[in-house]
């Protein structure tokens, strides 16, 4: 089995190679790792131009466009059997790459989410605020999907690559999460959640979702979730 690891990437210079060996020594199974570089500016592009040998495909954008394109845009070049969403920063850690697989490799599930919450393993203590909205969008995606996820907006989503046939994701930012959750929510698949660790950052460290992606998540929720489009 062939994973594919697709990094979206925009303006992580400082944290871009340490994430990328990270992610080339995590786990010892035939993988592929597909970064996009979202049009960063800090150095970033320049870096990952120079370093061939950490990636095994980059594609860039000729303009910033947002994590929900760019994941699309690495979606389309994924040659793997199963596929892992790692951000560029340090906040989600690759180690746990065997953790969340397993359910996959064991034939339980078809889609793990790595949940923040249903952990006892470290996790950095930061916003309140971003804490409650995760929770209350987290509760009402699953009030229109019949889920009961405990973190829907989590980062690392694993997944086989047949969940993508004939799914037409849309949102550009971070409208993905809800968007791809309550997509998935219409077939049988089989959702397997699995507690993670997770080092937050704050928005000086390079923090970047904010409240208009709050407020983006809920129409969101009631577009894919509720309209069903």
């Amino acid at each position: 089995m062939k994973v594919s690891v697709v990094i979206p990437v925009f303006n992580e210079v400082n944290y871009i190679s340490q994430i990328l060996t990270i992610v080339k020594k995590s786990f010892p199974l035939d993988k592929e790792i597909i970064v996009v570089d979202d049009f960063s500016t800090d150095g970033t592009r320049e870096f990952l131009l120079q370093n061939p040998h950490l990636y095994s495909k980059l594609v860039c954008h000729d303009r910033n466009m947002g994590k929900g394109r760019a994941l699309r845009t690495g979606f389309e070049n994924v040659t793997g059997d199963v596929i892992i969403i790692q951000d560029a920063d340090l906040e989600y850690d690759p180690i746990e790459y065997p953790l969340l697989l397993q359910p996959i490799l064991s034939g339980k599930a078809d889609i793990v989410f790595g949940s923040r919450f249903l952990t006892t393993n470290p996790r950095r203590v930061l916003y309140f605020w971003h804490y409650v909205a995760n929770k209350v969008l987290t509760l009402l995606t699953n009030i229109v999907t019949d889920l009961n996820l405990s973190d829907m907006e989590t980062c690392y989503k694993v997944f086989r690559k047949e969940v993508l046939n004939g799914m037409e994701l849309c949102e550009d930012r971070f409208g993905f999460e809800p968007e791809f959750t309550c997509k998935i929510a219409r077939r049988n698949w089989r959702i397997y959640e699995v507690g993670i660790s997770y080092s937050g950052r704050t928005y000086e460290e390079g923090k970047k979702i904010g409240f208009k992606d709050a407020v983006r998540a809920l129409y969101c929720i009631f577009k894919y979730g509720v309209l069903r489009l």
